[in-house]
């Protein structure tokens, strides 16, 4: 169990970095990076449908273009909502 967990953290902070556009692929990992070892199995789960989501629309919610996302995980939208980016 352990093992899978530790192989799903590595899946998705590898999907973290390769997004399709350098800024979001900064500002993903870097908040996958700061939150994925306090999520439990649960959290990874939301985690990992957090990062199907298109980079356009996490873009514009993250600068207040977009007022919320459909279909999205509350605590985990507040959290990356909340994320400094950090290099």
């Amino acid at each position: 169990m352990n093992n899978d967990i530790e192989n799903l953290k590595k899946r998705l902070i590898y999907r973290s970095q390769y997004r399709g556009t350098k800024e979001m692929d900064k500002l993903i990992s870097s908040f996958v990076k700061t939150h994925i070892d306090n999520f439990d199995l649960n959290k990874l789960n939301e985690l990992e449908k957090f990062l199907s989501i298109d980079d356009d629309t996490l873009y514009k919610f993250y600068n207040n273009q977009l007022e919320k996302i459909d279909h999205a995980n509350e605590e985990m939208i507040k959290l990356y909502k909340n994320h400094k980016y950090r290099k």
